[in-house]
């Protein structure tokens, strides 16, 4: 009796990691000291003594039940993008940074080649952030998990000078709410999703005229990662008063988490064009509108609150960086939380 007669094959892991290196390092920043396959991931903060109060900022997140769709569809490169995502987006949300990523990867066993296309889709996720992939672990878990399944998780680490923290607290009436559109559903409202959907390989090949392209194709769209448009108003020299990453509990519990007391956001539902995957799932699911926006994005990844002075300029500047934006709503006095209408 051996490890690998047990279940876990070392030499299997140590092909992942040969293989992952490539994509890996081409998320590297002059900070990352030493390569991978060091016991800990160093990073030089020297940089920072530049900041009058420099803040660390961490996310950690996973890509839920989403990853039940690249089982079937077989398709793994585009999963680790959505972990980042999650993670670098909550970051941004506070006026940070994104410095630094790691990843978990739990399988039921070590497939080289699949370990390292999940790899590839992190680094994508990573460069799109510009932050640095720098370690990671991949666990085989025989008997815990089938052969053929995984989870994956991140964890990242940020920074902001404490001036410049998005804390919200500055939100008064007559702020105008600017949405960022999404592409899509994100990584959140998955088993929901997989509750409306028949999820076989013949429903999720199955093509939708109204999506312009297959079910599957619209369902694994990756998470937009904000961190170059969140940059780009900061870089103008706008202030973000307020910022909600439009994730579990849609709008219902998000929004309300960048509000001071005293105000409400008004969200005008007609202000932009509904992205047809929400109006398919709701239509197939027979789901109320409420429950609609208190699961999912519908269309809109992240939410900031603008001086009115500052929405054309910052708006520009997210146009710039490669994302859409609308007016959505505005700020008003009363009893904290959001109102859609």
């Amino acid at each position: 009796m051996d490890y690998k007669k047990a279940g876990v094959d070392i030499e299997a892991g140590y092909k992942s990691v040969e293989l992952m290196k490539k994509h890996v390092k081409e998320t590297m920043r002059p900070e990352v000291l030493g390569g991978l396959g060091g016991f800990a991931g160093a990073f030089d903060l020297s940089a920072i003594k530049n900041m009058e109060e420099p803040v660390l900022l961490s996310g950690t997140d996973g890509c839920g039940t989403k990853v039940k769709l690249a089982f079937l569809m077989d398709k793994h490169d585009t999963i680790g993008i959505d972990a980042v995502a999650m993670c670098v987006n909550d970051i941004v949300c506070s006026g940070g940074e994104p410095l630094f990523f790691l990843d978990y990867i739990a399988c039921g066993k070590n497939y080289p080649e699949k370990i390292a296309t999940i790899v590839s889709g992190v680094a994508e996720g990573c460069k799109q952030s510009e932050c640095a992939l720098v370690g990671g672990e991949t666990a085989e878990h025989p008997g815990l998990m089938p052969e053929d399944d995984y989870d994956l998780a991140g964890f990242a680490v940020g920074v902001v000078d404490k001036k410049d923290i998005i804390d919200g607290s500055t939100i008064q009436s007559g702020d105008v709410l600017v949405g960022l559109a999404s592409s899509g559903v994100h990584s959140n409202g998955f088993s929901l999703v997989r509750s409306v959907f028949e999820m076989t390989k013949e429903s999720l090949d199955t093509y939708y005229d109204e999506l312009g392209k297959t079910l599957g194709e619209a369902l694994i769209e990756p998470t937009r990662i904000y961190v170059k448009a969140l940059k780009n108003i900061q870089k103008a020299g706008i202030r973000i008063k307020g910022c909600s990453h439009i994730t579990g509990g849609g709008f219902y519990e998000n929004v309300p988490r960048m509000l001071p007391e005293g105000v409400k956001a008004i969200i005008q539902k007609d202000s932009y064009q509904l992205p047809a995957i929400f109006d398919l799932i709701a239509k197939n699911g027979n789901i109320a509108q409420e429950m609609m926006y208190n699961t999912f994005n519908m269309g809109l990844g992240m939410v900031i609150a603008l001086n009115p002075d500052d929405v054309d300029k910052a708006m520009r500047a997210i146009t710039e960086a490669g994302d859409q934006c609308y007016i959505v709503g505005k700020i008003e006095a009363g009893d904290k939380g959001v109102e859609l209408c």
